[in-house]
Parts: structure tokens; C-alpha cells; sequence
């Protein structure tokens, strides 16, 4: 099983996935921001994957957060998702983008 990063602002949408991928025996821990989810790969970058919306509140949005996430964990597997028509063309060979909203299917085939 993987060890996810997810971070997500809407506290609805966090807690369904932290539930589905949980109940699915992956070690999951949540962000609200992606401030918190940097300072979190900081700490402790040996993440499998990083489950991260595009859009955060804050300063650090899930592009620059995956970014940095990599050059701390250079295979950290990164999934974005978004409500939003975001610039998928930024998404880089390795990476998946999920739309939101997202069924428990779409998240777990997006783990692998």
C-alpha cells in the first residue's frame, strides 16, 4: 500500500478521500493548504504519492507544491485535481490529473 500526501482546501472533499483511500489500507495524511503540505514533505519526504488539488489558499498552489515535492523526492508520483479547466498541458509525463468531482473508482485507479 502507499504512503499519500492529500491535499485538499474543501474539508468535504479531503475527508472523503483521506476516508476512501484509508479504508483501502493506504497510510494517508491531510493538508488544508498547500503551505501545510510542503512544510509536511519537508519534514518527512519519503511520500509514495502526492494527491493534490491545483488550486489552494495561501501562496503555494498544488503546482509549485508538487514541484518542490519533487525536487525533494524525486519519485514521488504526483496526481492533480480540479473542478476547474486548469492548464492541463502543465501536467508532466508520470502525473495524472483527476476531475472533480472525482469518483472513488477514478481516485483508486489513479493510485495504481
Amino acid at each position: 500500500m502507499a504512503k499519500i500526501l492529500l491535499v485538499e482546501d474543501e474539508m468535504l472533499v479531503r475527508e472523503l478521500a483521506f476516508e476512501d483511500l484509508s479504508d483501502e489500507g493506504h497510510e494517508v495524511t491531510a493538508a488544508a493548504t498547500g503551505e501545510d503540505g510542503l512544510a509536511i514533505l519537508r519534514q518527512d519526504p519519503a511520500y509514495d504519492v502526492l494527491l493534490t488539488d491545483i488550486r489552494l489558499p495561501g501562496n503555494v498552489d498544488g503546482w509549485q507544491l508538487a514541484a518542490e515535492g519533487k525536487q525533494l523526492n524525486p519519485s514521488l508520483k504526483v496526481i492533480y485535481a480540479s473542478g476547474l479547466n486548469d492548464d492541463t498541458d502543465r501536467v508532466a509525463p508520470g502525473e495524472r490529473m483527476l476531475a472533480k468531482p472525482y469518483r472513488k473508482e477514478d481516485l483508486l485507479q489513479a493510485i495504481g
